[in-house]
């Protein structure tokens, strides 16, 4: 062969080589990437040309699909009210993505998870056309009714309600909320219509339950009853406490003010509750300092993300503070700022005699021919407090109930724990005050629910807003519909 036809043989050899190179290197090493590439259409064609597995709630479905028009997407999601169970699923869209369970879950959901392999081999030999499985949640239909009908009429807030001995979410609703329906598609109008949520100031797409952090006021005082009995400096619910009054907030000249004028002078623990009196627990939150309070708070979940599985975000109690700072987030002031799940796990807490058990939402996964691929079991989170001092401040919220600031929370034949809250907000507190309520119910068989709710925006005037007016309503209803499903 001569020289040039066998450097024209040569350059031949080595774009066939570069060409199986490539070849390889698309098919092998890229595949995964390509697979997964949001702009490949073939993907996004094949996920959605079988309908999506379903979200369960009491053994039904509150999800489905349905058939699209105008686009070569074949199946999109539909819920059956939306609206109330968004703040529980997120959204599916064929636009902009996926959240919550419907993104955590995605692969049970959609047929892909690699648990599903054999299912998926077998329907490929037999014709079957690819199946999502189910995701079934620990939701109470009738607690998340009650919980999104108290708050939609009153503005903005949030409800979380827990299974107190096993962890289990009952509710988690949240205002104002969003039809994830009407982004589902792929079309022009679904692309607006997220765009258009996404951008409201109320922040509709944001779950309040889980991701919106406030000062939990008077609420928080629960924990300030739980770190004094635990390390020792009351010993009962009945025992005088050193609390002049006024009291005067250390290295300072600032008095602590209660609301009103109430019988705080040297209460004991449960009158102090009942009445809701500041200079009581902010002493107690002073006395103890920073530290001592910081623990107790962070065994009941304070300062760590929780993962329900859908994060929730941390609640806040701070690691540097001086002496009145302690005292302020002794009361839920200061920077003190809880999520509405974190106060549900205070009262959970306390109504388990003391053990906090890891919150969760998804109780199974499951194969489309209902062969359970993954079942959660309860777990202890942690022990905040004793049996002893956990039933001595059961004794102290119920009180609240029977004759304080929670009367409104009231259940005839079931005995029902609670504690007010009234969080002030903005700069120089001249916000609209936050309403919040934490309540547990007990019944002769056990105590089926703990509640935390709060609101956060109301058409009331200011000076009617209150944790018993406003919130303990919303709870009281979300008991009674919790305990009357267990009839």
């Amino acid at each position: 062969m001569n020289k040039p036809l066998r450097r024209i043989a040569i350059f031949c050899g080595l774009l066939i080589l570069t060409l199986l190179i490539r070849d390889n290197w698309l098919q092998y090493v890229k595949a995964d990437t390509l697979a997964s590439d949001k702009d490949n259409r073939r993907v996004l064609i094949a996920r959605y040309s079988t309908e999506r597995g379903n979200i369960i709630v009491d053994g039904k479905p509150i999800t489905g699909s349905t058939k699209t028009k105008g686009t070569d997407l074949k199946y999109k999601r539909t819920w059956k009210d939306g609206p109330m169970w968004a703040p529980v699923t997120g959204y599916s869209s064929q636009v902009v993505g996926a959240s919550q369970i419907e993104n955590l879950e995605d692969g049970i959901l959609s047929g892909s998870d690699d648990r599903l392999f054999f299912r998926r081999t077998l329907d490929m030999i037999t014709g079957k056309p690819k199946e999502g499985g189910n995701v079934v949640t620990t939701l109470d239909a009738a607690a998340q009714k009650a919980a999104y009908d108290g708050l939609k009429n009153r503005g903005k807030g949030a409800v979380a309600a827990i299974e107190p001995s096993t962890g289990k979410i009952l509710a988690l609703a949240s205002t104002p909320s969003y039809d994830p329906s009407s982004f589902a598609g792929s079309l022009n109008e679904d692309g607006k219509t997220f765009s258009r949520l996404d951008k409201d100031k109320d922040k509709p797409l944001v779950n309040r339950a889980l991701r919106e952090t406030y000062p939990p006021g008077s609420t928080f005082k629960l924990v300030t009853a739980a770190a004094a009995l635990e390390h020792g400096l009351y010993s009962g619910a009945d025992e005088r406490t050193d609390s002049p009054l006024p009291w005067t907030m250390p290295d300072t000249t600032t008095e602590l003010k209660n609301e009103g004028n109430l019988p705080c002078k040297n209460a004991t623990l449960r009158e102090a509750l009942r009445v809701s009196c500041n200079t009581v627990f902010g002493k107690v939150g002073s006395d103890l300092g920073k530290d001592k309070m910081r623990e107790t708070a962070e065994k009941f979940g304070f300062n760590e993300e929780q993962f329900i599985p859908v994060r929730a975000s941390a609640s806040n109690f701070d690691k540097e503070m001086n002496r009145p700072q302690t005292a302020l987030s002794a009361i839920g002031q200061y920077d003190t700022a809880a999520t509405p799940l974190q106060m549900a796990m205070v009262g959970a807490a306390i109504a388990n005699d003391g053990a906090l058990m890891e919150p969760y939402m998804v109780d199974e996964l499951k194969a489309p021919n209902l062969d359970t691929i993954e079942k959660h079991e309860p777990k202890e989170m942690s022990r905040p407090l004793s049996k002893e001092n956990a039933q001595k401040l059961q004794s102290m919220m119920e009180t609240v109930v029977n004759s304080g600031t929670g009367t409104a929370a009231r259940i005839p034949g079931v005995t029902v724990g609670g504690k007010t809250g009234t969080a002030q907000n903005g700069v120089n507190n001249e916000g609209t005050p936050y309403a919040w309520f934490v309540s547990y119910a007990k019944t002769s068989s056990g105590t089926p629910v703990a509640v935390a709710v709060v609101v956060e925006d109301s058409d009331a005037d200011r000076g009617d807003i209150s944790g018993g007016g406003l919130a303990a309503p919303i709870a009281k209803s979300v008991m009674e519909a919790v305990i009357n499903g267990k009839k």
